[in-house]
């Protein structure tokens, strides 16, 4: 039987210890990758691609001008709207006025001609009484300057509701009408204006263009993407976790990732845990992790340390203590 030093058994000691170090720091990484949500910039009207405003690779701020279709049917549909609203608008305001400034006075002056008609048939229906009284005149002569006043009278007020009529403008239910057609017009302005405003598209955030889907002068249908953005925000890193040391994490938990090629480890927040289990997830480099039972689980970086990053990316996973 061999015997062992004291020196031989602290180093057999110290070896134990180093190897159990490495076995649980191995145990608490996780394997993942990193993931970008991409955004996909779409028209929804078609047309030919009269503009890429960028290239692949580029970085964007938001508001930037990505590509611009062929819009000149939809321009000329605006100004057709254009035109259409004023018209309707023009018809309103004229109903809105009533009659013209001459016909209001050829019944102003109609009326005060009937009145000073009334007044002189008044004075001689005075004189035709006073004389029929002392029977000088005949019941025939008093009959008709008496008729011929009531007649005068009536004139004045029909002159005057003429006058009153032409004041008002049109109808209540016409300018109703008039005004129903002038909101229509309106609303075929404002869509024919976003059919234009929707052949040009900006960037919604700062992002990198990933790719562009479409040369200048290719016809694009309606919906179908035409550029592809990454903003940081987007990119993540999704890594898998065995069934038991799931209960251990939740969402908004700060894990540290670690990838190939930068110093030091980048801080990020947990967002999704799945709730369904996998048995083989997509990308493992561990052959001996294939066969247990983990569950996916996603955490985002701040925008600004996750510009740098790319998809695809192999990590490394460890939670924070």
């Amino acid at each position: 039987m061999k015997n062992y030093s004291p020196a031989k058994s602290a180093l057999v000691t110290l070896a134990a210890l180093l190897l159990g170090a490495c076995a649980r720091r191995e145990a608490s990484a996780y394997q993942g990758y990193l993931e970008g949500e991409f955004v996909y910039v779409a028209a929804p009207l078609g047309g030919q691609l009269e503009k890429l405003a960028v290239a692949r690779g580029a970085r964007v701020e938001a508001g930037t001008p990505l590509f611009t279709l062929e819009q000149s049917a939809e321009l000329s549909a605006l100004r057709e709207a254009a035109e259409r609203l004023r018209q309707s608008q023009a018809k309103l305001a004229d109903l809105r006025k009533g009659s013209r400034p001459s016909e209001l006075a050829v019944l102003a002056a109609r009326l005060a001609q009937t009145r000073a008609g009334a007044e002189l048939s008044a004075l001689e229906l005075q004189r035709a009484t006073k004389l029929h009284q002392t029977t000088v005149l005949s019941d025939d002569d008093y009959d008709r300057i008496r008729l011929n006043h009531e007649a005068n009278v009536k004139a004045v007020a029909e002159t005057a509701a003429q006058l009153e009529t032409a004041q008002l403008g049109g109808r209540t239910d016409v300018i109703a009408a008039a005004e129903a057609d002038a909101a229509a017009a309106q609303a075929a302005l404002d869509r024919a204006g976003w059919s234009v405003a929707q052949k040009s598209r900006s960037a919604p955030a700062a992002a990198l263009v990933y790719d562009t889907l479409f040369r200048e002068g290719e016809f694009v249908a309606a919906g179908q993407p035409v550029v592809a953005l990454l903003p940081p925000a987007n990119i993540k890193v999704r890594f898998f976790v065995p069934e038991a040391g799931l209960a251990a994490l939740k969402a908004g938990d700060v894990v540290h990732v670690t990838i190939t090629g930068r110093p030091a480890p980048l801080d990020a927040r947990i967002s999704y845990l799945s709730p369904q289990p996998e048995y083989t997830p997509p990308v493992l480099y561990n052959r001996e992790n294939r066969a247990k039972l983990v569950f996916m689980i996603e955490a985002v970086f701040d925008p600004a340390v996750a510009k740098d990053l790319h998809p695809g990316q192999p990590a490394d996973v460890s939670v924070a203590k």
